[in-house]
């Protein structure tokens, strides 16, 4: 089996001067991609187009997540913070043609239209969940179901590529692996108050706050302060977090 070395791969397209200077990425999809590299590479076919496959599926999922962290306001209006948006939104669209570059250019046009596919799928799962959002018809439970199953969709596209011995596990494995990226990512900005909007801890707060703390998280009105007496208050802490991993099981 060939070493994995996607992430080192990746940094090629990831560390462009303008992105490392203006704007910050979302993490890579390290889990998911080994993952999908383990199976390919156990493919008595596809083996040979493990690594290819495995970089230009986590070039896909960084333009998706990089489209994600841009703001759906424009209340920022200093020069730095609008070059950032801009950045982010043309990042975004740079990793999603370097994935039809690098298929088209090795002549794997079919699994382009598989991956596009999945992409669609992936935004309108993604539109499903901002329409709950907007009606406030999410628990917090419903926040980390909905996010896996987006964020597990690009890498699902490859379930009918696989030889018959792992159709079964596959999807299990990787709403597995999926859960674990997502629930990291939720320890991560449960210790950051600044990113407290659409997170586990949101609405984990949302769901068990009194009438006057719902108020003040949907108003968008809690400074640090508060937000940490709340997240102290209702154990949206690292510690906390795993325990929303316990409500799918």
């Amino acid at each position: 089996m060939n070493s994995y070395r996607i992430p080192e791969i990746a940094k090629k397209y990831m560390e462009h001067d303008m992105i490392q200077k203006h704007t910050d990425l979302p993490q890579f999809p390290d889990f998911r991609t080994r993952l999908l590299y383990a199976f390919l590479n156990r493919h008595s076919v596809l083996a040979g187009h493990s690594e290819l496959y495995s970089l230009v599926t986590s070039l896909v999922q960084l333009g998706l997540d990089t489209h994600e962290m841009v703001s759906t306001t424009n209340d920022q209006k200093e020069q730095k913070a609008a070059r950032s948006r801009q950045l982010k939104v043309l990042a975004g669209d740079y990793f999603s043609s370097c994935f039809y570059y690098l298929l088209s250019h090795a002549g794997h046009i079919d699994l382009v239209g598989k991956l596009s596919q999945a992409i669609c799928e992936a935004n309108r799962l993604k539109m499903n969940l901002y329409m709950l959002m907007k009606q406030l018809k999410m628990t917090a439970d419903d926040y980390i179901r909905h996010t896996v199953e987006v964020k597990a969709q690009v890498f699902m596209s490859f379930a009918a590529l696989l030889e018959d011995r792992f159709h079964a596990v596959w999807p299990e494995l990787l709403h597995l692996f999926t859960r674990c990226e997502v629930l990291l990512q939720e320890i991560q900005r449960a210790e950051s108050a600044q990113e407290y909007r659409d997170s586990w801890g949101y609405w984990h707060v949302l769901q068990t706050g009194t009438k006057e703390e719902r108020k003040l998280l949907q108003a968008g009105e809690a400074d640090a302060s508060k937000l940490r007496s709340l997240w102290m208050k209702y154990k949206v802490t690292p510690a906390a977090v795993p325990a929303a991993e316990q409500l799918h099981r």
